[in-house]
């Protein structure tokens, strides 16, 4: 229970706070209809004030004439149009308070919820390479029909470089029959599923439909293009979309400099004064630096002359590891509990019969009664590097993860496509390599002439390669949930490998993976469906 004494305020002073604070008695509190621009400079200020927050609150924000705190709140409701006006004629006092601080984690304490609509999946992917700051969502290709056509057709980038070059007419068709197909296989697919996996009385008919659907377009997805329009939402802090703003405008793609653009656009409109620098000559500096040192590592590379690697099939290595791991976790384990160095503490693990490093091991991973009980920080110790090549469609689904890093090699055709076995049994397999068939031919001659356009046209079934290194602590959690049942089988069977992996070579860190499920299931969404029912069940 907080003993903490709060400040008093005088009844005029609490009827000025009552609507910005949750409370005005309590230590806790939460702000409250207040914008972006206003808590973000208060928030500031709190770091080099003696006063509690309610009181900065009032006499530098809502009785301070310099602030314009009446304008800006006023126009809260009114429209972005308007909210912008008044932060701007406060710009000057906003400025003075943020900018002033000269910190760049100033620009994390305002954010703001982006939607980006009809953008493709290679614009999706650069939205979804941010690890921290910002929190991506997006359209699923599980539970959303992509072959709804729009105002021009299928939903798909007419690149506009494409559009302009003889490639042009090819392009459309090819893009075009991709969806096609990818809508005349939707119902067979599941009209198969549906004779083969009948219902029973347990499963509700909605369950039962979603599973379905669901089954059916993991089969078919590998058919969309990376020119596949979709949406995706974006909630993030100040400072990781002045980053953004500048990795797109530096991106080989005119789409994302475009989107670049109309990022910064948008923003200006609710946390201008978080994102100002991305417009800035620093930040036009800093998008032509990361363009200069792509293009320059690319040039080396090209001239190393190296063929490349010939893979067809489903690759996860583990190439490299830290021998130490063991030694090192159990040093960290105990380290918050001893007055000694690091180095000190290491060097009597290491003299530790293995018998006494497991028990420590065993006694910081605990009783885990679910996957989401992680163990503690000292399992960030040990590191694992792997060199993955699968299908773009599993790429996507684990791009997502944050805490690791990820770096992949160009969207191609030179690896060889997926066919899910589903799709022999059913009949329509040779109408699913046509279509992808087709597309191969297409991107292998716009290589020549479009190297980075080319890559809208490969479809999610062909292989990609890229490297993941990650920590122990986040290992639990990739492979515990990416191997879970309602997983799609082509994740889940990568994380099954990368678990078998690092079990292969530190077996007593590995043991605490409980939760790894290495089945196979045939509706993997149906479990989960299911378990909505029950929870409809028991409100």
């Amino acid at each position: 229970m907080f003993t903490h004494t709060t400040e008093q305020f005088t009844p005029q002073e609490i009827a000025l706070l009552q609507p910005f604070v949750t409370n005005v008695d309590r230590p806790v509190f939460c702000l409250r209809n207040l914008p972006e621009v206003v808590k973000g400079a208060l928030f500031a200020r709190y770091s080099r004030s003696t006063k509690s927050l309610r009181r900065l609150l009032l006499d530098e924000f809502i009785t301070e004439p310099e602030s314009g705190f009446a304008a800006i709140v006023s126009a809260v409701g009114d429209s972005p149009a308007a909210q912008l006006v008044a932060a701007r004629q406060a710009e000057a006092f906003y400025e003075r308070v943020l900018i002033g601080y000269g910190d760049d984690s100033v620009a994390e304490l305002g954010g703001a919820h982006l939607a980006c609509e009809g953008v493709s999946n290679i614009a999706a992917k650069l939205l979804e390479d941010s690890r921290l700051g910002l929190s991506p969502l997006e359209k699923s290709t599980r539970y959303v029909r992509f072959d709804l056509p729009g105002p021009d057709g299928y939903r798909y980038l007419r690149e506009p470089a494409l559009m302009a070059s003889p490639f042009a007419e090819r392009y459309t068709a090819t893009m075009d029959n991709l969806f096609a197909t990818y809508s005349a296989l939707l119902d067979p697919v599941q009209a198969w599923l549906q004779a083969t996996f009948p219902r029973d009385e347990a499963t509700t008919p909605r369950a039962y439909r979603n599973a379905i659907q669901a089954k059916a377009l993991d089969l078919l997805r590998g058919l969309l293009p990376m020119a596949t329009q979709t949406n995706v939402g974006l909630f993030g802090n100040g400072r990781a979309f002045e980053y953004l703003i500048i990795k797109l405008a530096a991106a080989p793609f005119a789409e994302a400099r475009a989107l670049s653009e109309a990022i910064q656009t948008e923003l200006d409109y609710v946390i201008p004064a978080f994102v100002k620098r991305a417009r800035s000559e620093r930040g036009k500096a800093y998008a032509a630096y990361l363009a200069a040192t792509r293009e320059q590592a690319a040039t080396l590379a090209a001239q190393l002359d190296l063929a490349p690697a010939e893979g067809t099939e489903l690759a996860v290595r583990l190439v490299d590891y830290d021998p130490q791991a063991e030694e090192k976790t159990v040093a960290a384990i105990l380290y918050p509990h001893l007055d000694l160095p690091l180095d000190a503490i290491l060097t009597h693990v290491k003299a530790m019969p293995a018998h006494e490093r497991q028990a420590i091991i065993a006694a910081a991973v605990g009783e885990r009664a679910s996957r989401f009980h992680r163990p503690g920080r000292a399992f960030e110790e040990p590191y694992y590097t792997f060199d993955i090549l699968a299908d773009i469609g599993a790429y996507r689904d684990l791009q997502r993860h944050r805490v690791l890093t990820q770096e992949r090699q160009r969207f191609t055709v030179s690896h060889g496509y997926v066919t899910p076995p589903e799709l022999d049994l059913i009949g329509v397999a040779p109408q699913y390599r046509a279509a992808l068939e087709q597309a191969a031919k297409l991107v292998t001659d716009l290589q020549r002439d479009f190297p980075n356009e080319a890559q809208y046209a490969v479809p999610f079934a062909f292989r990609i390669r890229w490297r993941v290194k990650l920590n122990l602590r986040e290992a639990y959690h990739l492979i515990e949930l990416r191997s879970a049942r309602q997983g799609h089988p082509a994740y889940r069977q990568i994380a099954q490998l990368m678990f078998q992996a690092i079990n292969a070579v530190h077996p007593t860190l590995a043991a605490g993976m409980r939760f790894v499920d290495q089945h196979d299931y045939d509706l993997e969404r149906l479990a989960a469906e299911q378990r909505i029912d029950q929870k409809r069940q028991g409100r």
